[in-house]
């Protein structure tokens, strides 16, 4: 919708990760030199932690794009709410091996004789594991024990692992000496300073065909930061919405009080429900037959909705926003066909027959 209003080849701020908009700020910058270097050792493991919406996913897949396929066969795995004996599925399937129906010690010889194979050819394994912070210490161990294939002079698989903070707590837990001893390289992705999300901004808007239309003043960049924290996910959440509100405003040049707007609208929605008129939290009536326990439990149930809700709502936003500008350009034809119909001309009436 916007992107033809501006002129713009394609929507510059969509949700998913995508190489070709990959912005190199200095943390991205090093943290794919990590793991350009792991890459070099043929060995071990790379940790990378970073914040939700840091960019830890487009990392890898401009990584990815670099890879040389004729030297590294490559494996990503996002879905880690497994235990172990899923998460070895997982790792064959991700390697196009079949596995339904075989037992542990068949999926690990399968492994491998693929891996041999691998190597045979000339090539390398590797394999990244991303949303690590799902892992649990088990699991993570499990992955340690499949760094053992090597041959007398090298190792068979190399694994990069991928996770919010929260990973480093599994990582430096007192079971987890082996793995680290293997960790050849850790970087935590920290988030954008505000020259950084300038550039941000245009880097993205530049990838697309961007004119300097529309405009941003130093107000408008100021309010984007201050909103996002330096935080891609969050810049382009905030950022399509702008674009979105100038296309249907008719605006080229965007101020400070015009993203603040848009910020207001965003935390509307987000506003937690109230039931019947009375915030969620006041809506467990403390009485004689709901004990503290009860009322504790039902409010953990109301935080687990509302935070489950937040967690999906970044999966559906892309789906709400292209459902609300089908219902806009809707109304914008409707509203055109009656600004074209002259004055005082009949309107045209379709009679339902019963």
């Amino acid at each position: 919708m916007y992107e033809t209003y501006y002129g713009l080849s394609a929507k510059p701020f969509q949700l998913r990760p995508d190489p070709h908009f990959f912005y190199g700020s200095k943390g991205h910058k090093r943290a794919m030199a990590y793991l350009e270097y792991g890459l070099s050792q043929g060995e071990g493991f790379i940790v990378i932690t970073g914040e939700v919406g840091a960019g830890k996913t487009t990392l890898v897949r401009s990584l990815f794009n670099r890879l040389p396929s004729d030297q590294i066969v490559a494996a990503h795995i996002v879905n880690t709410h497994l235990d172990p004996d899923d998460t070895l599925r997982m790792v064959v399937s991700a390697f196009g091996l079949p596995y339904e129906g075989a037992s542990k010690t068949d999926l690990l010889t399968r492994l491998e004789r693929f891996l041999c194979d691998v190597d045979h050819q000339g090539k390398r394994a590797l394999l990244v594991i991303d949303e690590a912070q799902n892992l649990s210490a088990r699991t993570v161990e499990e992955l340690r024990m499949l760094s053992n294939f090597q041959t007398d002079d090298k190792s068979l698989l190399q694994t990069f692992l991928l996770g919010q903070p929260e990973f480093r707590a599994t990582l430096h837990s007192p079971g987890m000496q082996q793995l680290r001893q293997r960790v050849i390289a850790s970087y935590h992705l920290g988030p954008m300073d505000a020259q950084e999300t300038h550039a941000y901004i245009e880097h993205r808007l530049a990838t697309v065909g961007w004119k300097n239309d529309p405009s941003f003043d130093d107000g408008a960049h100021a309010a984007i930061f201050a909103y996002s924290g330096g935080i891609p996910r969050k810049v382009n959440t905030l950022m399509d919405r702008v674009l979105l509100m100038g296309y249907l405003e008719e605006m080229h040049t965007f101020t400070e009080e015009d993203i603040n707007t848009v910020i207001r609208d965003i935390n509307e929605e987000y506003k937690v429900p109230e039931i019947m008129g009375t915030p969620a939290e006041d809506a467990m009536p403390a009485h004689a037959g709901l004990d503290d326990d009860l009322r504790a439990g039902g409010m953990r149930m109301i935080d687990q909705r509302t935070g489950d809700r937040r967690a999906n709502s970044v999966e559906m936003l892309d789906e709400r926003m292209m459902r609300l500008e089908k219902s806009i350009v809707s109304v914008l034809s409707i509203l055109k066909k009656i600004v074209a119909t002259p004055q005082g001309a009949a309107p045209h009436h379709v009679d339902n027959q019963e």
